[in-house]
């Protein structure tokens, strides 16, 4: 068994090296798509909502990916050469100030629009209500993840662990959609 997991992750790193975006969007799709089945399945949906899991997969591979491989090429040329503490800091409350916010805004209005298929003034409103306690949530969460991610993962890597640890994100993300809309059934 441990044969083949080394040959899967040689296999990865290569496509990683060769194909680094394209692996990178791969990657966080499928991460996505995981994340998707385990809130639904925590939610207590019975049927696996395909579709839906489909959707959530295609915002990893389109945006959540290709997003995460660009921010850290920008943050290495933003900071290139500066290593330490004190880049590692500088790096987290640039990514906290601009790219957090931003994601988590873009995934609710994706989440509602397009996998729930809400009217857009429906979806505002709700974004409106609950994004400012996401946003604060989030700002207790990513600035750890992202100290880790920026002093520890080399650059390769970075996407990846982000990735992983945003596909738990996206399980609290879909948890706390999914509650407002069963109250709201």
């Amino acid at each position: 068994m441990s044969e083949i997991v080394s040959e899967a992750w040689r296999k990865y790193l290569l496509q990683l090296q060769l194909h680094p975006l394209r692996t990178k969007a791969i990657t966080a799709g499928v991460l996505a798509g995981c994340s998707d089945t385990i809130a639904q399945k925590i939610s207590g949906i019975k049927k696996l909502q395909l579709r839906r899991m489909l959707l959530i997969m295609l915002y990893g591979f389109a945006y959540g990916g290709p997003f995460g491989h660009f921010l850290h090429k920008l943050m290495d040329a933003i900071f290139k050469g500066k290593k330490g503490k004190t880049t590692v800091a500088k790096k987290v409350l640039l990514e906290q100030l601009t790219t957090s916010p931003w994601n988590n805004i873009v995934f609710m209005f994706y989440y509602g629009l397009v996998v729930e298929g809400r009217p857009w003034s429906l979806v505002k409103s709700k974004v409106r209500k609950d994004y400012p306690s996401v946003q604060l949530t989030a700002w207790k969460f990513w600035p750890i993840v992202g100290w880790v991610n920026y002093q520890y993962m080399p650059l390769q890597f970075r996407v990846l662990f982000h990735s992983f640890v945003a596909s738990c994100w996206g399980i609290f993300l879909n948890l706390k959609a999914r509650s407002v809309a069963v109250k709201n059934a």
